[in-house]
């Protein structure tokens, strides 16, 4: 008998046993289930004191209705006209004497670059001096034949030979005159004492010396390049349109524009002209634009980066630094009634704790609930210091004057106040919370 009464007082301790095994893992896989899913909820508010407001300078606005111009992006180069570039050669060939002048050295129009030396050169003249005496001559014989033949005392055919003589003599000496000219000698000056041996290569136009290609001693024919100038002043932009932009555009509107490997100046054109064919390459149209001011800096062949300015809208817009970009989302925040969530969250996981520890004993769980409530009170008197701020994702729209565009991805109340300034540390305080509660 006494064997059969332990036998049943060891199944039903067994079974005891058994049910508070039961009972403490579904209370903790309760209590991981709810921890677990308040880590996966994501963190949209978050309140400061009023002392954390005051020491990160937050300042709040409103959403105002703003007038931006709008932007057209666009890459192009800058150039310079053909009738402001000049390839300087010689007119005639010869042997390189001297160059005086060098890459990077400015230089005006009439300016000498270079000087060759030609036998042809001298020949010419000579022949030039010859001609002229020899028509000289030819216009006394003409006009001594042209007496004789009024007067009836010379032959008619005379006559005839002397003017034919002196038009060549006139037709030579022209051709010669205008040849020694282009290689600049003045042939009203020009004597048997003063001929020249070296010809003078002059710059065209005014500009900067961009390339020497000859060397003293080389021969340079009249087809050989010696000095390449360029004038920067009248550099433009080609812009790359694509076509979908192309009604967007028009001549008189201003562009702002950066070199791309150097984007910490700006410079401003204005568009002349807008090309009625696509190009070659791509369905883009050329845009031509006039650079305006200081062009310090500007050569031809840098690619830019353009803003072209459209017409002016009124926006909803916010102040540019009132917009914070978080996982590729731009957002901004306002202020809410709502409890901020990490306040909910501890408070909630205190309960839990409380809850937990209630099936160890009555007094640790009178003691624990005492502490729970405790911090409650703190926190509410804490978050009643300060203020709640709701994160609000937002789309990013033309920036124009210090303020951004925004259209607002989820609806807030009319009038909703905005911090406008000191979003990046209110994000940066959500974040970090964020990142505690869930570890």
């Amino acid at each position: 008998m006494n064997r059969i009464f332990i036998l049943i007082l060891i199944a039903a301790a067994s079974l005891l046993l058994s049910n508070c095994g039961n009972k403490t893992e579904t209370s903790e896989e309760g209590h991981g289930h709810e921890h677990g899913g308040h880590e996966e909820e994501s963190t949209t508010t978050v309140s400061l004191t009023a002392e954390q407001i005051k020491s990160i300078q937050v300042e709040l606005g409103t959403i105002e209705k703003k007038q931006l111009t709008a932007t057209l992006k666009a890459n192009g180069l800058l150039k310079v006209p053909n009738q402001n570039k000049a390839v300087v050669t010689s007119l005639l060939g010869g042997v390189v004497q001297t160059i005086l002048t060098q890459p990077g050295n400015k230089v005006k129009k009439g300016q000498i670059l270079a000087t060759v030396t030609n036998m042809a050169f001298i020949t010419m003249q000579e022949e030039y001096l010859s001609v002229s005496s020899q028509a000289s001559l030819a216009e006394s014989e003409f006009q001594r034949q042209r007496e004789l033949k009024e007067g009836n005392a010379g032959a008619l055919k005379n006559y005839q030979n002397a003017e034919a003589e002196l038009k060549n003599l006139k037709i030579r000496q022209a051709s010669l005159q205008k040849q020694l000219e282009l290689v600049g000698v003045s042939t009203a000056s020009l004597t048997s004492a003063n001929i020249q041996s070296t010809i003078n290569i002059k710059s065209p136009i005014n500009g900067t010396v961009s390339n020497v290609w000859a060397n003293i001693g080389s021969y340079a024919d009249a087809n050989t390049p010696v000095v390449e100038i360029v004038d920067n002043s009248q550099l433009h932009l080609d812009l790359t349109v694509y076509e979908k932009d192309l009604p967007k555009l028009q001549v008189g509107q201003t562009i702002h524009f950066t070199l791309t490997n150097n984007p910490g100046k700006e410079y401003d054109a204005v568009i002349y002209g807008i090309s009625n064919s696509f190009e070659e390459s791509s369905n883009a149209v050329a845009v031509h634009a006039d650079v305006k001011g200081d062009k310090t800096g500007l050569i031809d062949g840098m690619s830019i980066t353009a803003s072209v300015s459209l017409e002016s809208t009124t926006l909803d817009a916010v102040p540019t630094d009132a917009i914070v970009n978080y996982e590729g989302q731009d957002y901004i925040f306002i202020v809410t009634d709502k409890v901020a969530e990490d306040a909910h969250g501890e408070h909630g996981h205190d309960e839990n704790e409380a809850g937990h520890k209630h099936e160890e004993g009555e007094a640790t769980h009178e003691h624990e609930e005492g502490e729970a409530s405790d911090d409650h009170s703190e926190e509410t008197a804490h978050a009643e210091e300060g203020i709640t701020f709701e994160r609000i994702p937002v789309r990013k729209g033309t920036t124009d004057v210090g303020y951004s565009e925004i259209t607002l991805l989820k609806d807030i109340p009319a009038n909703s106040k905005v911090v406008v300034s000191g979003a990046f540390f209110v994000l940066a305080k959500m974040t970090n919370q964020g990142e505690g509660h869930a570890h």
